[in-house]
């Protein structure tokens, strides 16, 4: 298809920037974001006024326009990230000694799940991690099919297996764990089913089971990994924070309330590289009304 095409040559094209450059232009592309593109911005703006509610007025569109220029950032990079030869992946992250903090996570006998937030560079994740271990994943098939297979292709190129969300997916991740592999998971992500209620920087977010189940059924070693931006393309610097151990609790409220709180921990780190064009509170429990702004006709 031509549009499958078009996004591979697009894909390449950008991976010939200079990082530096890339960035640049991807803050030109989110302040473009932030005067045009209206839906966007609000839905931005929305989720930072519900989450961080002590901030100014002020604070909070500071907030949003930076947010945006990490949103253009993330469109430019991404080429680069995909299509980087190993010598200048390695290049692109500032600390490859995290690699070495993630693995003592690793049980020696037992596989290892590691919670990826749409935060930063989070492709970067899957591909940094699988320079020295397979990752394999599931991914939500996009609503443009065309795009599907060139996002399998470039996740897959570097080893690990991309899967769909489904019963064969999660059969297969369970068995990657069981063997004592390294399987990675969006846990922020908002279930299709399966999901509970639980607070997200102090509001109801509909949230995903699927990670404690699999942690529980497994014994696997839990931890989380995000991928920071660092400023004037200076590249990228790893971060991994613990698994909460009450992410393992039976009640699946504590054990998705216990996710969220480390979900917001990588968050803190990097607040404005979040993916807050995310409607992560779109689902509301019975009685709650959605913090969304309607759009106007």
């Amino acid at each position: 298809m031509l549009k499958t095409h078009l996004l591979r040559w697009w894909l390449r094209l950008s991976s010939l920037l200079p990082l530096r450059l890339a960035h640049a232009l991807g803050t030109a592309l989110g302040t473009c974001i932030h005067l045009f593109a209206r839906r966007t911005r609000r839905v931005v703006e929305d989720n930072i006024r519900v989450c961080f509610p002590a901030m100014t007025a002020a604070e909070r569109s500071q907030l949003v326009r930076s947010s945006l220029a990490e949103l253009g950032k993330q469109v430019l990079e991404t080429g680069i990230i995909w299509h980087a030869d190993p010598g200048r992946l390695a290049r692109l992250v500032v600390n490859p000694e995290a690699l070495a903090e993630l693995e003592q996570h690793w049980p020696a006998d037992r596989g290892l799940l590691v919670g990826v937030p749409h935060l930063g560079a989070f492709e970067l994740c899957n591909a940094f991690v699988n320079t020295r271990h397979p990752v394999h994943h599931l991914y939500r098939p996009p609503r443009e099919a065309w795009m599907e297979p060139v996002l399998v292709e470039v996740r897959e190129r570097r080893g690990g297996r991309s899967m769909p969300a489904d019963a064969r997916g999660l059969r297969f991740l369970l068995r990657c764990l069981r063997e004592q592999r390294l399987v990675g998971i969006l846990p922020d992500q908002i279930p299709d089913q399966g999901g509970v209620h639980a607070p997200f920087f102090g509001r109801p977010a509909l949230t995903m089971t699927l990670f404690a189940q699999m942690a529980r059924k497994t014994g696997a070693g839990m931890a989380f990994l995000c991928c920071e931006r660092l400023p004037r393309g200076g590249g990228f610097r790893l971060h991994v924070l613990p698994g909460d151990p009450a992410i393992l609790n039976e009640d699946p409220v504590v054990a998705a309330t216990a996710l969220n709180r480390c979900i917001e921990a990588c968050v803190r780190l990097a607040p404005a590289q979040y993916q807050w064009t995310y409607r992560r509170f779109r689902h509301q429990p019975a009685g709650q009304k959605s913090p969304y702004r309607k759009r106007r006709r």
